[in-house]
């Protein structure tokens, strides 16, 4: 099994950045979901309530991000440390470091909303849950630093909805971090820990998936109601703590720091005998 791409979302919800080789830090891919846009009041934006997001690309740079907007373009810098204020992700309450005017005025023209930009520099402190073992680092994402996925997984899902009629959907809709190759079908419901180059790293549940899975990556506009209308007939989770959910892909969380690049090999260090319960 080998690394088939790489990819991080520097602004949670808008699109991805395809990397070579990625450095791993403990909240995740560096540079990856480091950057959160809110509404007026702090809380958090994604697309399953703003597909605009969908519209906007974001660049790290060393002093801070580059954004663009179907043509216009902002460079937005690191913010100082007296700049910080509360925002709200899920249940957690976070406190990170507000952009400025000038940059919420502009996503606010772009989106069609209020909005502001918020920086998550190393003293801002958020944790995975502890649902699903110790409370570790974690990013802007939704739960977990790390999103795998498999190749494989993905054209058994795309093979199920051709044989009931309906298009194949690309991996960009699951926004994975990492990619890999050469595993059989699902076979990452029975993997507990791998390890990718140098880095080793547990996969920790799978991830439920929502709404933004039937939205084109590019555009924001729902596309029908794949994947979700067949991940619920094949990927239907039957556990008591996350029962009810449809399953693609798994989060996980790095034990240390390294780099990984396209065309690493993936061991499995450690493996889930068990695997997932199915509904």
């Amino acid at each position: 099994m080998r690394v088939s791409s790489l990819h991080i979302y520097p602004v949670k919800g808008v699109r991805a950045v395809h990397l070579d080789r990625a450095e791993v830090k403990p909240r995740g891919l560096e540079g990856d979901r480091r950057w959160l846009i809110t509404d007026e009041g702090g809380g958090f934006l994604t697309q399953r309530t703003c597909p605009a997001l969908a519209r906007i690309a974001a660049t790290p740079i060393p002093e801070g991000l580059n954004l663009s907007y179907e043509g216009a373009s902002f460079a937005a810098a690191r913010p100082a440390k007296a700049s910080r204020r509360s925002v709200k992700i899920w249940n957690d309450e976070v406190n990170a470091l507000d952009a400025g005017d000038d940059v919420g005025e502009w996503l606010s023209a772009a989106l069609g909303r209020p909005a502001r930009l918020f920086y998550m520099d190393a003293e801002t402190a958020r944790t995975t849950s502890g649902r699903w073992g110790p409370k570790l680092p974690v990013s802007f994402a939704d739960s977990y630093p790390l999103l795998v996925t498999t190749t494989a997984s993905l054209e058994a899902l795309n093979k199920a909805i051709g044989a009931d009629g309906g298009e194949a959907v690309p991996m960009k809709r699951f926004r994975p971090n990492i990619v890999i190759d050469g595993a059989d079908p699902w076979a990452e419901d029975f993997w507990k820990t791998i390890r990718i180059g140098n880095v080793t790293t547990d996969l920790a549940k799978p991830c439920d998936r929502c709404v933004v899975t039937t939205l084109d990556p590019e555009t924001g506009i729902k596309t029908g109601r794949e994947p979700l209308k067949t991940l619920h007939k094949i990927r239907r989770s039957a556990h008591p703590d996350l029962s009810n959910v449809v399953l693609f892909g798994w989060n996980s969380a790095p034990r240390g720091e390294g780099a990984i690049a396209v065309g690493d090999k993936v061991e499995i260090v450690e493996e889930r005998p068990e695997g997932w319960p199915l509904a």
